[in-house]
């Protein structure tokens, strides 16, 4: 498949995630028969699988050699092999959508030999879309907004340089897990980011958790966010926004201190916008990081 038309693959993943967003504006955000999955916070709504179904189906049939990953179908067998694969998440930021809170957005990535390779991230709800081909570069389309629906490329201004933690707005969430281990390297990793200098704390300028990893990783991407720390999130989570983040100049590694090259589907991440300095607050962000995440390992 080492023919494999991109640009063609891109713009059709686009078509199927604009359709597929009226399905998720014009539905009932309500979890009826379908529920939690986990707990009272891991939530999934028939939408989620009515549109993964979509999604899916359109995909299969359009290119029915390519593998496809999708959080509402997925088995704890299944793995992430090098195959071109499909990787959805139909609606992320699903709690979000059940409060009708807008910050909801199709995440539909394409990764070769393990690798994000093609992402699109669409917000039905502000009809914002991101999308990036890797090598390619990525792009913000503002339907609402954007003169005959131009792309702008991302960043939309020249990145400032990276200081230290002190100058940074940092987004993180808190998962599903709401106790053991991770979550209290979370729950005291936030604290200590928050913490004042003199305390030895990073004294960050804000922590934002706004329920949608692969609109953090957008807005890291924008250059909105500086960065995004993140555990027990999924490949669906944010394949599509990684191809995004790294085409705009970012960085993604590893959550956990010391690994600078994550796969896709290890579960812990932190991804810092671009600018200089990049390097220096990984390690500074990695120095507060209150023991290590077992998730992925």
């Amino acid at each position: 498949m080492t023919d494999i038309n991109l640009q063609e693959v891109h713009d059709f993943m686009i078509e199927i995630a604009r359709k597929v967003g009226e399905r998720i504006t014009s539905a009932t955000p309500t979890t009826g028969a379908a529920g939690s999955k986990k707990n009272s916070v891991d939530l999934v709504t028939e939408t989620d699988q009515a549109v993964e179904k979509i999604i899916s189906t359109s995909l299969r049939e359009k290119y029915p050699d390519f593998s496809f990953m999708g959080e509402e179908t997925y088995k704890p067998k299944d793995k992430l092999t090098g195959a071109p694969t499909f990787i959805l998440d139909p609606i992320d930021g699903t709690t979000n959508f059940v409060h009708r809170h807008p910050y909801v957005a199709i995440s539909l990535g394409l990764a070769i030999n393990l690798t994000p390779t093609i992402g699109i991230v669409y917000n039905p709800f502000t009809q914002t879309l991101y999308s990036a081909i890797k090598g390619h570069g990525a792009y913000l389309t503002q339907y609402l907004l954007t003169p005959q629906n131009s792309p702008q490329k991302l960043p939309l201004y020249p990145p400032t340089p990276l200081e230290t933690l002190n100058t940074c707005l940092v987004a993180v969430e808190w998962g599903s897990d709401r106790s053991g281990n991770d979550f209290a390297v979370k729950s005291n990793t936030f604290a200590k980011l928050a913490e004042a200098k003199e305390k030895d704390g990073g004294m960050v300028h804000g922590l934002r958790s706004l329920g949608s990893a692969a609109l953090n990783l957008c807005a890291v991407a924008s250059g909105d966010i500086d960065l995004y720390w993140e555990a027990g999130c999924w490949a669906w989570d944010v394949c599509a926004g990684w191809v995004i983040l790294s085409e705009a100049g970012g960085l993604m590694v590893d959550a956990n201190p010391g690994n600078w090259s994550p796969r896709v589907d290890e579960r812990r991440y932190l991804a810092v916008r671009g600018g200089e300095g990049q390097k220096e607050l990984v390690e500074e962000f990695w120095g507060l990081v209150q023991g290590r995440f077992e998730v992925g390992i």
